[in-house]
């Protein structure tokens, strides 16, 4: 194994560093989030679900040889929808390790306009499964309209509360509560996957992705809205803090600046 890269970060909150450059669209009231159209429909099922999942199924055994520890609690719930909450590691990967994990269920992350930006691919993506965050309040409407009908037909959402991908970090950065509104309002279970890095093979000089499976986590009813939406988080978070420190290799070293 390598010495680690070193990465300098100045904000915990806000850096970015991903790789990819893409000025974002405006996803304002005129982004169908919801289309009507079967036969979208029939391609988005067919992109999610059976054309891509050869492509996961390989890149997630030759690039990370990913193992899922707990993916047993998320069986129970296969017949309702519910809230996935993930460290956001890798660029390419995090797009659907929630939904090899759950598979056959159906997987949509809600993500950055960048991700729906690129002509051609950015309807491609959305096929996948994604639902890109408003930039503005007249589109705001559609967007949790979108997220209600989605947990209504028993669909997983995932969300990366970390908003920013930091790859190979091992620990987790702090998040806001905001994006626990969604299971609070609808009142459905959360689960958290923690991306762990861990050596492996003859010589423990191998990376690989394990993945710890948690939950579910249930809203506290006796707490008023805000309160619920504080306390889904610190549980969730103060989680993936412990089943972080299962790391044990770091490939890319972050350094605050001064």
């Amino acid at each position: 194994m390598k010495e680690p890269k070193i990465i300098y970060y100045k904000d915990e909150l806000n850096d970015e560093f991903s790789k990819a450059k893409i000025k974002p669209r405006v996803i304002d009231e005129n982004y169908i989030y919801i289309h009507k159209n079967p036969l979208w429909n029939i391609a988005s099922f067919l992109v999610q679900n059976v054309f891509s999942v050869p492509i996961k199924v390989l890149y997630s055994k030759f690039k990370f040889r990913i193992k899922y520890v707990g993916k047993e609690k998320l069986k129970k719930y296969k017949k309702q929808g519910y809230f996935i909450y993930g460290n956001h590691t890798q660029p390419f990967a995090d797009t659907f390790i929630p939904s090899m994990a759950m598979y056959p269920k159906r997987n949509f992350f809600i993500v950055n306009p960048e991700n729906v930006s690129m002509k051609i691919l950015g309807n491609f993506v959305q096929m996948l499964g994604a639902i890109p965050i408003p930039s503005n309040k007249k589109a705001m409407k559609n967007f949790l309209e979108a997220i209600e009908k989605h947990i209504k037909n028993k669909h997983s959402i995932t969300i990366y509360p970390e908003a920013h991908i930091w790859p190979y970090y091992t620990k987790i950065r702090q998040f806001k509560d905001v994006s626990f509104k969604y299971p609070v309002q609808l009142n459905v279970p959360v689960f958290c996957m923690t991306n762990t890095y861990q050596k492996y093979g003859k010589n423990q000089n191998k990376i690989q992705i394990v993945t710890y499976i948690d939950g579910p986590f249930i809203s506290n009813k006796n707490l008023g809205k805000k309160e619920q939406q504080k306390d889904l988080r610190d549980r969730v978070y103060n989680c993936m803090v412990e089943r972080s420190k299962k790391s044990n290799i770091e490939y890319v070293q972050y350094i605050k600046k001064n």
